[in-house]
């Protein structure tokens, strides 16, 4: 029998069934029953092909089962970012590790465009789905005129 363990973003639920997305390779999963699982919610999980066919799957281990909020919030991005930020031009992507454990994901936007970006990016599934492949328990994004900084955080 097919297994897949990792990290999960479930991507659809119903009383029925469940689309998972693996957060490393993308590969999504039908899962043939919900076992109580809700849209947008991570699993760590080991998931099993059933068989004759092996198309749907079912949760053969639920390790872990959590969500991970995404919030604007109302405060500048740090001096790092802002710093990041400075060099580049608009519309580039500035990634750096954190101490310890995430990321920051600098954008720099056209003035008057901060706002609407930072919203698109927390109701963007990517970024759970980044926020679980890190192993963070929360999500932070600040914004400035043309900066938005995006903190993948641990709790």
């Amino acid at each position: 029998m097919t297994q897949k363990e990792g990290t999960f973003l479930v991507t659809h639920a119903d009383e029925e069934s469940v689309t998972v997305r693996d957060v490393v390779d993308a590969q999504v999963l039908t899962l043939s029953a919900n076992p109580g699982l809700e849209s947008g919610t991570v699993i760590d999980a080991t998931l099993e092909a059933e068989p004759p066919m092996e198309v749907t799957y079912a949760v053969a281990d639920l390790a872990a089962e959590h969500e991970i909020p995404v919030e604007v919030v109302d405060l500048e991005p740090t001096a790092q970012a802002k710093s990041l930020a400075a060099d580049q031009p608009v519309g580039e992507l500035t990634t750096r590790e954190r101490a310890g454990t995430g990321e920051l994901h600098v954008l720099t936007v056209p003035d008057g465009e901060a706002a609407a970006t930072a919203e698109a990016v927390a109701d963007d599934e990517e970024t759970v789905a980044r926020a679980g492949r890190l192993g963070v328990d929360r999500v932070e994004i600040r914004t400035a005129s043309g900066v938005v900084s995006v903190r993948y955080l641990p709790d």
